[in-house]
């Protein structure tokens, strides 16, 4: 179904705020937008702190500091919030006759909370997690439970996506808590949904929204205004993207793939001289020389890396801005294919590619990695059969034992099957790598209490 409407600024950029509708007034204004207390309002949440334990790609540093998804999730903000400065200066010149060109003052505060927020889904063991939970239903002993599911709902679970998860974490009204789970503003809950259709419609295990949160996404895009590519023979719902979609997804992309090479450094996988070279080749011979006189006033190797780091960011930051403004008319029009990376100009999109390929073959496959996928997917799967079985046969005196250790925001008394499981993928995903770990130790009798 081609859209046939734009999307219009104006209303994209919308602070009502989730669950809050009713209280919603948009003529009252402090020295912070409401986007900014978004960014606030996730810096001091629970959620948040928890990343601090969470791998990105390596195992939590000993001795040696490398990314966890915090620090991740902190330098993402802080690249999402260039960028979308960048293309807020481009877009305010562009509509500067337009009487509303004001609300481009605030996506930069939208772009950094949507960044901090976008990894909150994410279960412990990095990505190997997700696909731990998923293949225990898809391969494992989740499998049993096929038949109490609906096809809606066990394609949520043969398809768990930390983005979907991400946006039920801020949306969902846990057990005790306030009607709008966060209470986020539309805008910054648009910004965070890369994939904007359900996991039926999924092609790579990607979608943005589980079957229960599926009336909450459509009623934040509607009020957005974003474009409804839904097939109305099919009737599985499908949206073109938020517009800020596309700036969150880029700091996401540039920070992971700089930063895992100067994390791949520190931890001798890769040598300098294979960072250093990857690195300079995002820029003309000019830029090298200049960067060439500036590291021979540098001893430490690491410096080195950490100034071109810093070279290459500033770089594929002003190349996505542009390739954003010079797209934006097919943003708009939801039919922009691909993501800001893939339009940059031929050098930068070399050099981005040529350290993909770097972080695949030689990243990606160390062994340290390996070992946490494979921790990682022996601790979930253990964790999922033990706690699944205690939902569902709750009538059983070790369930007994195990739901008194569920902390009483998950509904383990949901009255469906698909409400208790999701309890327990919520208890689970909001586990850190050394709650998850200890957990599993105490489960398998090797740990006991401090007597």
């Amino acid at each position: 179904m081609s859209p046939t409407t734009a999307m219009q600024w104006p209303r994209l950029i919308n602070d009502k705020r989730f669950g809050l509708e009713d209280y919603h007034d948009p003529k009252s204004r402090g020295a912070r937008s409401d986007f900014r207390r978004d960014y606030d309002r996730l810096v001091f949440s629970s959620p948040f702190r928890r990343l601090q334990n969470k791998t990105q790609v390596f195992p939590l540093p000993g001795s040696i500091f490398v990314h966890n998804r915090l620090t991740h999730s902190m330098e993402v903000a802080c690249v999402g919030k260039s960028l979308a400065d960048e293309v807020a200066l481009l877009l305010r010149r562009r509509y500067s006759g337009e009487p509303w060109v004001g609300i481009f003052d605030h996506i930069g505060d939208i772009v950094a909370a949507a960044c901090l927020a976008h990894d909150l889904g994410n279960p412990p063991f990095g990505h190997s997690g997700e696909r731990a939970i998923a293949t225990f239903f898809s391969e494992g002993p989740g499998h049993a439970l096929r038949a109490e599911l609906s096809d809606e709902q066990w394609s949520d679970l043969i398809h768990f996506e930390g983005n979907a998860n991400a946006f039920r974490v801020l949306t969902h009204q846990f057990k005790g808590r306030r009607r709008g789970g966060f209470a986020m503003t539309y805008s910054m809950l648009a910004s965070i949904v890369k994939y904007p259709y359900e996991s039926s419609l999924t092609t790579k295990g990607k979608f943005g929204f589980f079957t229960t949160e599926k009336d909450d996404f459509v009623r934040i895009a509607d009020e957005l205004g974003m474009l409804n590519l839904t097939d109305p023979a099919d009737a599985r719902i499908r949206y073109a993207r938020h517009p800020l979609v596309y700036i969150v997804e880029a700091a996401d992309d540039i920070c992971y793939e700089v930063m895992d090479m100067e994390d791949a450094h520190r931890l001798k996988i890769l040598t300098a001289d294979e960072v250093i070279s990857a690195f300079l080749s995002y820029f003309d011979d000019e830029d090298q020389g200049h960067m060439q006189r500036v590291m021979s006033n540098i001893d430490d190797a690491r410096e080195r890396i950490a100034y071109l780091r810093s070279c290459v960011v500033g770089r594929l930051v002003r190349c996505c801005a542009d390739a954003f403004v010079e797209a934006e008319s097919l943003i708009l029009n939801g039919v922009f294919d691909g993501c800001l990376l893939d339009h940059i100009p031929q050098r930068e999109r070399s050099a981005y590619a040529r350290c993909n390929d770097i972080s695949w073959d030689k990243i990606y496959c160390a062994g340290d990695v390996v070992d946490v996928e494979l921790a990682g997917n022996r601790i979930i799967t253990f964790l999922l059969d033990k706690l699944i079985g205690a939902v569902t046969a709750p009538q059983l005196n070790y369930s007994r034992l195990l739901l008194a250790k569920f902390p009483g925001q998950y509904d383990v008394q949901a009255p469906t099957t698909f409400g208790r499981v999701q309890a327990v993928l919520d208890h689970i995903s909001a586990m850190t790598d050394v709650y998850a770990l200890d957990l599993y130790r105490k489960l398998c009798g090797s740990t006991l209490p401090a007597v």
